[in-house]
């Protein structure tokens, strides 16, 4: 029996001298992995639509372990990305983050839409560094451990919230810094920043326009954020800092 899924392609890894095995995120079946026959030969016309970051449909026969690729049709390479080292760099980072966090024995058609759309706005030339740390809110959130931005994580308080706590999971009003000495200040700005980066659907994003200074700090928080709620080493990220030391004058 075979099925028709619509479908991002996470990653792809060599199996065998001929063969790839492909991990799909599909708005109908959650994750997948599945098992692309002769796709690592030139000539086969597996080939082309088992490359990363592909959004396209295919043709899969369900198995126990992995589904089979019998054939697929691009709906789009997003050329704009393979053709630019920083673009490819922040699009890994949120396949590998995305393969990651999600469980594939569930599935979020929403996420699937989200992730689809942040490569989208890369592919046209967005802020891709502001994007991805959008997206990488979504995923926290997906994964349980987004951190409370609406009001004091400690008294529930949703005034003066001028503290960002790594530690206690969010952030702390004026009278309960005190809880964490090492908590960030943040502007009524940057606060501001945070609730939209929580709510904001990726389709309704338009032009993006941060300080820069902000943007350094906000890679401040969510990475230390990361580091110690993530929980998963990101071979990616590693490379995207990397990448950014390079664009830094």
């Amino acid at each position: 029996m075979f099925e028709k899924v619509e479908g991002f392609i996470l990653k792809t890894q060599d199996y065998g001298e001929t063969h790839k095995i492909v991990t799909l995120l599909t708005p109908t079946m959650g994750k997948i992995g599945a098992i692309a026959r002769g796709a690592k030969k030139t000539k086969s016309r597996m080939a082309a639509i088992t490359q990363p970051f592909i959004h396209g449909n295919f043709l899969i026969q369900p198995g126990t372990s992995l589904a089979t690729i019998q054939q697929g049709e691009v709906l789009s390479s997003f050329r704009g990305i393979r053709e630019d080292i920083f673009k490819t760099a922040y699009t890994s980072y949120l396949a590998e983050l995305t393969d990651k966090l999600i469980d594939p024995k569930k599935y979020n058609p929403f996420l699937y839409k989200q992730l689809l759309q942040t490569v989208r706005w890369i592919d046209t030339d967005k802020d891709a560094e502001v994007l991805t740390m959008i997206y990488e809110w979504k995923m926290y959130q997906e994964a349980g451990f987004a951190p409370i931005v609406d009001k004091c994580v400690h008294c529930g308080r949703n005034e003066g919230l001028h503290y960002f706590s790594v530690h206690e999971g969010g952030v702390l009003c004026s009278a309960c810094s005190y809880k964490d000495q090492y908590a960030f200040y943040v502007s009524e700005n940057l606060h501001r920043l945070l609730v939209v980066f929580s709510l904001i659907d990726m389709e309704q994003i338009g032009n993006i326009s941060i300080k820069a200074e902000n943007k350094r700090l906000l890679h401040q928080i969510m990475d230390q954020y990361y580091e110690q709620h993530g929980g998963f080493y990101l071979k990616s990220k590693k490379f995207l800092k990397q990448m950014d030391q390079l664009k830094k004058p």
